[in-house]
């Protein structure tokens, strides 16, 4: 794609983040890895009144181009690309029920077998630091090497992919698994998780396993 097509394929993955119930007003932010560097959502901005020309370019060393804003949270993406080559799309969001475990600081285990969607045996919580700080930027890089999708305490998700569609199927599977998550925890019961050993089984079937969108 072009910039162009990049720029509103952003645009309507955030609106799609919206309708799916995953983000709430301008909480959220996306992008797409572009040249050297990549495309992401303006600050501040609702999504209904983004345009393409709305969409800022940052490249690989933080700068962004004259009379644009991006994202506050553009480290952390920028964090996504460079730890990553396999991924070439971040959705961050607050979606509630991943938000919700992220306040009690705790990943999520292998209470299900789709939590292989991440690549790992869990879908991790990185620590807490302020939005928009090179700190978080920096938890972000270490968790997002582990698995393609991280909590991030007391803030949201992050879910990383090779195309848009994939990261945004990969948020929405990950908020299914945070609300199983909830419910179970709210019994206060003891919560069975798989076996290490089927885990591995399962990640290693989930290598041909996922949304299938190529671009």
């Amino acid at each position: 794609m072009n910039r162009e097509q990049l720029s509103q394929k952003i645009i309507d993955t955030c609106l799609e983040m919206t309708r799916l119930g995953l983000n709430q007003g301008t909480a959220g932010n996306v992008s797409v890895r572009y040249q050297d560097g990549m495309l992401i959502t303006p600050t501040g901005m609702p999504y209904e009144q983004m345009t393409i020309d709305s969409i800022v370019y940052v490249d690989n060393n933080g700068n962004y181009e004259e009379g644009k804003l991006p994202s506050s949270e553009w480290h952390f993406h920028l964090a996504v690309y460079k730890a990553r080559n396999d991924v070439d799309a971040v959705v961050h969001n607050h979606a509630l029920n991943c938000a919700a475990v992220s306040i009690l600081e705790k990943s999520i285990p292998a209470i299900h077998y789709m939590i292989a969607v991440g690549g790992t045996d869990h879908i991790p919580c990185v620590p807490y630091a302020t939005f928009g700080t090179h700190q978080l930027a920096e938890y972000v890089y270490q968790g997002i090497q582990t698995s393609k999708a991280i909590l991030l305490a007391h803030h949201g998700l992050i879910a990383a992919e090779k195309n848009l569609d994939k990261a945004l199927w990969l948020a929405h599977e990950v908020e299914v698994l945070a609300s199983w998550y909830m419910k179970l925890l709210a019994t206060g019961l003891p919560i069975p998780t798989l076996p290490a050993e089927e885990m591995k089984i399962v990640l290693e079937k989930f290598k041909s396993y996922g949304l299938r969108v190529e671009e």
